[in-house]
C-alpha cells in the first residue's frame, strides 16, 4: 500500500477545515520508524485541535491525535523491529508534528514505548493519554507521601477520560474516592468505577474561606480555575493535589495559608515531554498493578476517521463521557459501540 487515510487539519485562506484525505506513506528516515496504526482514542485536546476551537496545533496541515498504538512496518531505530507493538502519545503528536488519526504515523523512535506484557493496542487507546496522565498524577502523589489514610482523594471532572481513569486507579490501590460530577445519569457508571460517593459540581461553591475545614487527603483536579481555589481550602495536612486541566479557567486565585499552615502540595503534571525511561514505567504499571479492574467498561464508543467531526462537538459540548476508541481502519456507523 504506497497510501493511507488519514483525519488532517488545515487552516488556511478558507480558515479552519479538517476531513479525511489520502496520503502517500512517508519513508523512515534515521532514528525514525514507521507504524501501522491499528488503534487511537479522543482526548479533549484533539476536540479543540480538529474543531479549531483551542489553539493546539503549531503546524498546518497537521494529522491530528495524541495517541495511537500499532506494529512497526519500518524502523531506521535500533530499538524497534518490523512487528513490534508499540505505544506512541505526547510529544509533537497533533501538535507541530503529524498525529495517530491515520493508517500510518511515522515518528522518532525515542517517542515509542514498547506494549508492556498485559496490554493489546486497543487496552492501551482505552488508556491512552487519558490513563496515562492519570498515573503520572498518582505516582507524583505517591512519591510526594500520598497515603490512604490522609481521607479520600476528590476528582473533578470525573466523567473525563483523566478523571475516570483517575477514580479507578486510586480504587484499584485501595484508597477512597470521591468524584465531583455535572452529570447525574452517569452516577451509577461512576460508582462502578470505584467512587464511594458522587458529589454535585457546586458541592464547593461555599468554600471561601481561606481554610475551611479538611475534607480530602488528596485531589485530582481536571478543572482549575475557582474550583481548584476551593480544593486547596479544603484539604487535609499534608494532601497533595494534582493539577492536570483548566477546563474551568487557567488563572488561579487562591491564599497560601493551605499551602503553609497545612503543607498542601501542587503538583503539576505534564504528561507530553516525560523522557522514555520513565514513561515506559508509568505503562508497566498502566499494565500491571494499576491497570483499571473495569478497564474495557470505560469505553463508550468506537469510531473510524469519519465519525471523529461528530464526537469532537459532542466532547466539546459535554456530551461524551469515559473513552473513545478510534480505529482508523473502522468504516460504517460512527457511533458504533463496542
Amino acid at each position: 500500500m504506497s497510501h493511507y487515510s488519514a483525519f488532517r487539519i488545515h487552516r488556511d485562506d478558507q480558515g479552519h477545515h479538517a476531513g479525511i484525505e489520502t496520503l502517500p506513506k512517508p519513508e523512515p528516515a534515521a532514528g525514525e520508524v514507521l507504524i501501522r496504526v491499528s488503534h487511537s482514542s479522543v482526548n479533549y485536546k484533539d476536540a479543540l485541535a480538529g474543531t479549531g476551537k483551542g489553539k493546539i496545533l503549531r503546524t498546518f496541515p497537521l494529522v491530528g491525535g495524541i495517541d495511537a498504538a500499532g506494529r512497526v512496518e519500518r524502523s531506521n531505530h535500533p530499538d524497534f523491529q518490523p512487528g513490534d507493538a508499540v505505544i506512541a502519545t505526547g510529544w509533537g503528536m497533533s501538535f507541530d508534528h503529524d498525529g495517530g488519526y491515520a493508517e500510518i504515523l511515522c515518528v522518532p523512535g525515542d517517542w515509542l514505548v514498547p506494549l508492556p506484557d498485559g496490554l493489546d493496542a486497543a487496552s492501551a487507546m482505552i488508556l491512552g493519554t487519558a490513563g496515562f496522565t492519570a498515573a503520572l498524577a498518582v505516582q507524583r502523589m505517591l512519591t510526594n507521601g500520598q497515603r490512604p489514610e490522609l481521607g479520600p482523594i476528590l476528582v473533578n471532572g470525573a466523567s473525563g477520560g483523566v478523571g475516570s481513569m483517575a477514580i479507578a486507579i486510586f480504587a484499584r490501590l485501595g484508597y477512597e474516592v470521591v468524584a465531583i460530577s455535572g452529570k447525574p445519569p452517569l452516577r451509577e457508571w461512576l460508582a462502578g468505577l470505584g467512587a464511594s460517593r458522587i458529589l454535585d459540581r457546586d458541592a464547593l461553591a461555599a468554600a471561601t474561606r481561606p481554610l475551611e475545614p479538611a475534607q480530602w487527603g488528596g485531589a485530582i483536579d481536571n478543572v482549575g480555575g475557582d474550583l481548584l481555589a476551593r480544593i486547596t481550602r479544603t484539604m487535609a495536612p499534608g494532601g497533595n493535589i494534582a493539577a492536570i486541566g483548566l477546563a474551568g479557567g487557567h488563572e488561579f486565585h487562591a491564599s497560601v495559608m493551605p499551602f503553609i499552615l497545612r503543607g498542601v502540595s501542587l503538583l503539576g503534571c505534564n504528561s507530553v515531554d516525560i523522557p522514555a525511561p520513565p514513561r515506559a514505567e508509568l505503562w508497566r504499571h498502566l499494565a500491571s498493578d494499576w491497570r483499571p479492574a473495569q478497564l474495557e467498561t470505560m469505553v463508550t464508543e468506537t469510531i473510524g476517521l469519519e465519525g471523529l467531526p461528530e464526537v469532537f462537538e459532542r466532547m466539546l459540548a459535554g456530551q461524551t463521557h469515559g473513552r473513545i476508541l478510534v480505529t482508523p481502519s473502522l468504516l460504517g456507523d460512527p457511533r458504533s459501540g463496542v
